[in-house]
């Protein structure tokens, strides 16, 4: 049987040169040493902690100096190893990478309501920026934290899983790693809501099961239809997160009930090609009808901002309505991890880091506004209800698509676009229909703005609901 560190390095040996495997290798050997007769407050080895982080930065086949800086994250702090010897050892670049792990370790949430320690979330941006591989790293220790959590006090407990609620997996979601946002988000719901969380996994038991069996039918009898038109697919079902659904429940039309939830279980068809994700389009449509209502949304001809790529398909089946994803294995890597899957050694790392990409011009912004914004209250809802909101994705008439938060009105769409055509704003339409400027845009929706050019200035009633840092920004300078 291979030990956890055997199958850590065949995972690596898969994308990575031998000498990047010598590299983890003695990373691993400096670490056991380290942490040789130390445990964890669970009673587990303490070496298992720092693998468990080096596997899944593994999986999203990081290189191997981020793999070493997960082996060695925690030397510094919980042993006698200096960040003198891991520059010595392994150079400046892995020791940059475990100091601001170590750094990003100490910005924790406290106090009341949105108290948090302003100026240490002003540095997080700021070592965000420079090496979003930090983050990488801290999501991963975050990830394997949160499985022990239960070991810790009940306060601590809370605090750390309202953290990750509130910070760590809505930086998931922004990074791309839409799976990895939804099983921290999993992992401290328990611990964030108890009591919710008690009441709604008791609620969804008998759903979930007899939405298993249902699944499993469905997938046999995709599978067979694509392998007779000559398409291999691989066809998995998954249930929707646990936290994902407890928020759904809390919409005003849904009103807790799960009837009224038709993603409670999607489908998920992985097929080879572009021009096989259109073929099976017509096959799964062939099987079931589509739902009128919701139709096609193709994010492979239009892709989502963060590079999402996928077909999505609601179709009654079997007496119920059930969403269908449609995409290649590449669009699947992208998916489920994110920018991590666009950052290749040879291609992306200059410099001695991994630079935003023009996809995550938002941690550039993130750095602007921490610079300017002296109010830490005002730096607080613009991180919570802007930078690390759920996202929806607006369109234009002309067909570009604008990343926004949840709740941003026709007002933060103008800004989005140009600042003049914010302040001459007068109108919108939100697919072909009137709507008023405070109204709450949804993902998909095609918006113009009506402007008056005798209108030169934004109103300042307009504060009361616009929620991007760009349009309140504008509006307020204006009235300065």
């Amino acid at each position: 049987m291979k030990t956890d560190f055997e199958e850590l390095l065949s995972q690596i040996k898969k994308y990575q040169t031998p000498a990047d495997c010598r590299l983890v290798h003695q990373a691993y050997q400096l670490a056991v040493q380290a942490h040789a007769g130390q445990t964890r407050l669970s009673g587990e080895a303490f070496i298992n902690h720092p693998l468990a982080v080096a596997a899944t930065l593994a999986r999203w086949q990081l290189d191997s100096e981020t793999i070493a800086a997960g082996l060695l994250h925690d030397v510094v702090e919980e042993s006698q190893v200096s960040l003198e010897k891991i520059t010595k050892d392994f150079g400046p670049e892995i020791a940059k990478l475990v100091d601001g792990v170590t750094k990003v370790g100490e910005y924790k949430l406290r106090g009341q309501q949105q108290a948090i320690f302003v100026e240490n979330l002003r540095k997080l941006i700021v070592v965000m920026a420079k090496d979003l591989r930090v983050v990488l790293l801290k999501l991963a220790d975050r990830y394997h934290n949160l499985q022990t959590l239960d070991v810790l006090p009940l306060a601590k407990q809370r605090r750390i899983a309202r953290e990750t609620i509130e910070i760590y997996a809505p930086l998931a979601e922004r990074l791309g790693i839409g799976e990895m946002k939804g099983q921290l988000e999993d992992l401290a719901f328990p611990y964030f809501d108890p009591d919710h969380y008690q009441w709604l996994k008791t609620y969804s038991r008998s759903y979930f099961q007899k939405v298993d069996e249902y699944l499993l039918k469905i997938e046999r009898r995709l599978i067979r239809a694509l392998a007779k038109r000559g398409i291999a697919a691989q066809v998995s079902g998954r249930r929707k997160h646990l936290y994902s659904l407890y928020q759904k429940l809390q919409r005003p039309e849904i009103g807790r009930d799960l009837a009224k939830i038709y993603d409670l279980a999607a489908l998920r068809v992985i097929v080879a090609t572009v021009e096989e994700c259109y073929a099976a389009l017509g096959i799964i449509h062939q099987l079931f009808r589509p739902v009128p209502s919701v139709g096609v949304r193709d994010f492979i001809a239009q892709p989502k901002p963060n590079g999402y790529q996928s077909i999505h398909t609601n179709v009654f089946c079997l007496g119920r309505i059930i969403e269908i994803q449609v995409r290649t294995r590449a669009m699947h890597d992208q998916a489920e991890n994110g920018i991590a899957a666009h950052w290749h050694y040879s291609e992306n790392k200059t410099a001695g880091s991994f630079a935003p990409t023009q996809k995550m011009a938002w941690v550039k912004k993130l750095v602007q506004w921490q610079a300017k914004i002296t109010d830490s209250q005002e730096l607080i809802v613009s991180l919570r209800f802007d930078a690390l909101s759920h996202r929806n994705f607006i369109f234009s008439p002309q067909g570009d698509v604008f990343d926004l938060p949840a709740a941003a009105t026709p007002v933060d769409f103008a800004y989005a676009v140009h600042t003049d055509l914010g302040d001459h704003c007068a109108g919108a339409k939100v697919d072909g229909k009137l709507v008023p400027l405070h109204y709450q845009l949804k993902s998909g929706q095609i918006v113009e703005i009506l402007v008056n050019k005798h209108k030169k200035a934004p109103s300042r009633d307009w504060l009361n609901f616009a929620v991007t840092h760009k349009a309140r920004q504008k509006i307020r300078g204006h009235f300065r």
